[in-house]
């Protein structure tokens, strides 16, 4: 058996195999709208940089780093607060809660931002409920605070986006060991100086890594800052590009936030490149919870319930209200929604499962240099926000739109117009492209747990590699591709700037936006609703796999 397995690897690694090749086709498809975007950026038709420059930009930047770092300080407190809490104590409602901190992960932060705005303007239930107890008749008589402004922009992304440092910080400190706490804890430290001292620097790279993410979701945003009028870079885009029908700004302006994006990754990395964190595997304690009574497990409750009645009891609760009404539910246009978003989203969770199952399994059957260069770059679409991928899949696709119109002009003598701009495709690439790393970090992940031993046995018994994966590989990781496709299916659902930028139907986020925009929260109630119960799912499915 190990002949016929060294001349099965020698003529592997004479020539490219078909694996070898589709893994290198997959990464140039998902690298070439970024390269496309700094392309464009670069060679502008029109170059409006001079004008952002002494105009709009300044603006842009001081709105997104504002946000970006006011969200990230406010999502790291909560998350790893949290996360300390439901690890190290024992309080009332302790066991729910730690699985209720995940559930704002279903409610788009623009769907929190209209549910905020609905219950806390003009003729919302709060100041309706002032004005009834004090006998006020008009806004003149009393003071209340704006509600669109930069602060509640803040608020609201901070409550949907905490969990993703939630997440990595409960798992860091459950992974810890209780002895390290033990010791500190006869040697007279508190709990705020274990906490400091001894929880912080082993969790520090996890809690990092999560306030990247929510940072790159901060960038990512449109639907949230349009609607409480923040300009950052993002609104930036589409304003250059629809408004000014610019596509070389836009580009430029894409590059800015690229070049955000990667300074954030690299002052992380940076900024833990002398630090060693291990943890001992060898007759590891777990940490064992220390019980909370009275007023002190009260307060840890309500510290737990307050980023969750924020982040997910207020927006179910207003949209829900609303979407009691059944005649939204036969408005027109919403069915149409619904079956676009299936179909879209359905195709991207395929397509990108699929392709990146198919380029680990490539990179791990032809050893080569090249593709196991480029699998860790495809990873770099998640980082990238929604609207610059949009810009980079739309800039080459307007081009071959233009010369396949062209072409069909020549040879029938009939202009069929632009034919593949605004089509479900296009959707379909970028969703693919932009949450790639997703299906790629899961296909690596569950092909790693396989036992080499066992593809081998089958290659040495005549099956082919495709024949291999097939009958092997597939029934043993059937677990991870089926999360896999579950995640990627519920993120292209809540992606609202590439959906906006390329798609010329309604899916439920763009109906969404576009009713709430509208002041039409009831329309937009039952959309969102339809979005939160799918992304409830995926949570649920999180809140198992965690356990």
């Amino acid at each position: 058996m190990s002949d016929q397995i060294t001349q099965l690897s020698a003529r592997s690694t004479r020539w490219p195999s078909l694996w070898s090749v589709g893994a290198v086709v997959i990464a140039a498809l998902v690298l070439a709208p970024i390269v496309a975007v700094i392309w464009f950026a670069l060679t502008p038709t029109d170059n409006i940089w001079p004008h952002l420059l002494s105009t709009t930009l300044p603006r842009y930047l001081r709105n997104t780093a504002i946000l970006m770092f006011s969200v990230g300080l406010l999502t790291a407190m909560v998350g790893t607060g949290a996360a300390w809490l439901v690890v190290m104590y024992r309080f009332p409602g302790r066991r729910w809660l730690q699985w209720a901190m995940l559930m704002p992960l279903a409610i788009p932060s623009y769907v929190g931002a209209y549910a905020l705005v609905d219950f806390l303007e003009y003729a919302g239930p709060v100041q309706t409920a002032l004005r009834d107890s004090f006998g006020w008749t008009t806004a003149r008589e009393y003071w209340f605070p704006q509600i669109r402004t930069r602060t509640a922009a803040v608020l609201v992304m901070s409550a949907a986006l905490y969990p993703y440092v939630y997440i990595l910080a409960r798992a860091a400190f459950r992974e810890q060991s209780g002895a390290g706490y033990e010791v500190a804890r006869a040697l007279g430290a508190g709990p705020f100086a274990r906490f400091w001292r001894v929880g912080m620097p082993m969790a520090r790279p996890a809690i990092a890594a999560g306030v990247a993410v929510v940072m790159m979701e901060t960038v990512n945003d449109f639907g949230t800052v349009d609607y409480f009028a923040v300009q950052t870079l993002t609104t930036g885009i589409f304003s250059v590009w629809r408004q000014g029908g610019n596509l070389g700004g836009a580009a430029q302006l894409a590059c800015v936030i690229l070049s955000l994006i990667v300074i954030l990754v690299t002052l992380e990395k940076i900024s833990r490149r002398k630090s060693r964190f291990a943890v001992g595997g060898r007759n590891q304690r777990p940490v064992t919870p220390t019980p909370l009574s009275g007023t002190r497990g009260l307060l840890a409750t309500l510290a737990c319930l307050i980023p969750i009645a924020i982040g997910f009891v207020l927006p179910m609760t207003v949209i829900t209200s609303h979407a009691f009404d059944a005649q939204e539910w036969a408005a027109p246009g919403l069915l149409e929604a619904v079956l676009w978003t299936l179909l879209v989203c359905s195709a991207a969770a395929i397509l990108t499962v699929a392709g990146g199952v198919f380029m680990v399994y490539g990179v791990r059957l032809s050893h080569k240099r090249i593709p196991a260069l480029l699998m860790p770059v495809t990873g770099l679409g998640y980082a990238v926000p929604g609207a610059v991928l949009a810009l980079g899949v739309l800039v080459p696709l307007v081009w071959a739109d233009n010369r396949l119109a062209d072409t069909v002009l020549a040879i029938t003598g009939d202009d069929p117009g632009l034919l593949l701009t605004g089509s479900a495709g296009v959707l379909v690439l970028a969703f693919t492209v932009r949450f790639f790393a997703i299906a790629q970090g899961t296909a690596d992940a569950a092909l790693g747990r396989v036992s080499p031993s066992l593809p081998m046995a089958a290659r040495s018994l005549g099956r082919t590699a495709g024949g291999t994966l097939k009958a092997v590989h597939m029934p043993l990781i059937r677990a991870s591709v089926g999360s896999a496709l579950l995640l990627v299916f519920v993120d292209a659902v809540k992606e609202l700037p590439a959906t906006l930028m390329l798609f010329r139907h309604d899916t439920l986020a763009t109906r969404v936006h576009a009713k709430a925009s509208l002041e039409n929260i009831a329309e937009a109630a039952p959309a969102a609703l339809v979005i939160s119960l799918v992304g409830l799912c995926a949570v649920t499915f999180l809140a198992r796999a965690q356990r």
